[in-house]
């Protein structure tokens, strides 16, 4: 069931500082959510700090390294001594490598699994710390196409987001066991234009990309702040999410084939990349890189499939009322 949203709800959001994130912080803050920003790019977050403030709320910067507990937890209870009980919690944080699984070093499987999947699991039980005792609140976590779909170059990525997957069912169940009111959402995202591409580490000849059709990152911050007003079970975002997750149920061959096939050259565009390129596997790159990625001329700022999926009781009641009005007009005919 939809509730409206609430101004000054306590929102913290996990990778604020770029991307998917920092388009989120600016979602929630447009709504009046008081927000805790986590993420390793002080400098980033003290400018996604100078646009909740331009919006009109407040927010904390807390630069903090997701794979460490300690770090997390350590920034949920700052937010609640600033602002008090934590509303929602959005768990976003992620670093990949785009490599064959061949290249791939054990330290780089460690520290993608310690970011994006450890750190959606640190972050979430931050929030149940806080939130089962009180048998309210709201967790999201920022997952993908690729939670259920593996392709090729991302090995790493895509095995994060399968297990945050796993770990969400585990966890669903137990807090309908426990007949718990906390809420569980996950949100399936698409390709989005994020500077991760301009980041990422890699060992393509050319530069990595988002597999095409690729959708801006508010997009995706708009289905996060729905799903955290609703507490829809699942999101998916975008037709081509639809397209994966539901093709690999039905023919996975089919999806193997396809990828062996297609799955190389539509992550890499253009030329090398630049002999001098930072990446952030381990550190944050200097500097505030915003929310768009370079895509921004490719990149679609709405998805049909999502509108409809957020407003479907809404369509259901249209259509049905289109159908009566047919059949009562064959009646008379």
């Amino acid at each position: 069931m939809e509730n409206p949203p609430e101004r000054g709800q306590v929102v913290v959001i996990t990778g604020a500082s770029a991307g998917v994130g920092r388009a989120t912080a600016r979602a929630f803050a447009r709504e009046g959510a008081r927000l805790g920003l986590i993420a390793r790019n002080r400098e980033a977050l003290e400018a996604a700090r100078r646009e909740a403030e331009a919006a009109g709320t407040r927010a904390l910067v807390l630069p903090a390294d997701v794979a460490d507990s300690k770090q997390v937890e350590a920034a949920a209870a700052a937010v609640e001594r600033a602002f008090g009980r934590i509303d929602v919690w959005v768990n976003n944080a992620m670093v990949s490598v785009f490599s064959p699984v061949k290249e791939m070093t054990p330290e780089e499987y460690k520290r993608v699994t310690g970011v994006t999947y450890l750190g959606c699991v640190y972050g979430t039980l931050a929030a149940l710390k806080r939130m089962l005792p009180r048998d309210s609140g709201t967790i999201v976590q920022v997952g993908s196409a690729l939670a259920y779909r593996g392709i090729p170059l991302q090995s790493a990525y895509c095995a994060a987001k399968h297990a945050i997957q796993g770990f969400n069912d585990s966890l669903r169940a137990e807090l309908l066991h426990d007949r718990s009111k906390v809420r569980l959402s996950m949100v399936q995202m698409p390709a989005l234009n994020t500077p991760q591409f301009s980041w990422v580490k890699t060992r393509l000849p050319r530069k990595p990309q988002p597999v095409p059709p690729i959708f801006q990152p508010e997009v995706a911050a708009d289905a996060i702040v729905w799903a955290a007003r609703t507490g829809r079970r699942e999101v998916y975002v975008g037709f081509p999410t639809v397209k994966a997750i539901v093709g690999n149920k039905m023919f996975p061959g089919l999806g193997d084939w396809y990828l062996a096939r297609n799955g190389y050259e539509s992550q890499q565009y253009d030329g090398p990349a630049p002999p001098d390129r930072k990446d952030n596997l381990w550190a944050p790159v200097p500097g505030d890189h915003g929310a768009h990625g370079d895509f921004d001329e490719r990149a679609r700022p709405f998805s049909a499939q999502l509108w409809l999926s957020m407003h479907r009781k809404a369509v259901g009641l249209a259509a049905a009322a289109v159908a009566a009005l047919l059949m009562s007009r064959r009646a008379r005919s």
